[in-house]
């Protein structure tokens, strides 16, 4: 990924946390410590590519915006979300999940059969999980 595509990318990903909480360039920069003026204009350049953030900044601006640094770096929306969904449950929840994912990741056709099984309409997603309980003999 070229360095221009990264920092577009960042910026995309800022400006929707951003949004998501509600803030302005003005608040955010302020919250993050920056002063009113100061934090709107540093916010802008950022959003509009013209500055890149350092990782002292990134840190603080993941803080405030109460995601994870990695959620503003993610190659694409997907992994945008699935960085989010892992932040959400408990760290001991985490590496079952991770597990779970390569799993997925290593045999495609049973991922696309659970993928398919979710996109039913009207699916029951507590009996789904009891008849998949049934199946691993739980």
């Amino acid at each position: 990924m070229s360095e221009r595509s990264a920092r577009a990318l960042f910026a995309a990903r800022l400006v929707q946390a951003r949004e998501l909480r509600g803030l302005s360039q003005r608040a955010l920069g302020d919250r993050m410590g920056l002063g009113k003026e100061k934090g709107s204009s540093r916010i802008n350049r950022y959003e509009r590519q013209v500055t890149a953030i350092g990782f002292e900044s990134l840190q603080k601006l993941a803080e405030v915006l109460d995601v994870p640094v990695a959620y503003l770096l993610a190659d694409n929306a997907a992994m945008a979300d699935g960085i989010l969904a892992l932040a959400s449950i408990k760290n001991s929840q985490q590496a079952d999940m991770a597990l779970l994912l390569r799993s997925l990741s290593a045999d495609p056709s049973f991922a696309k059969l659970l993928v398919e099984v979710l996109h039913l309409p009207d699916i029951d997603h507590e009996r789904a999980r009891l008849a998949l309980l049934a199946v691993l003999g739980r």
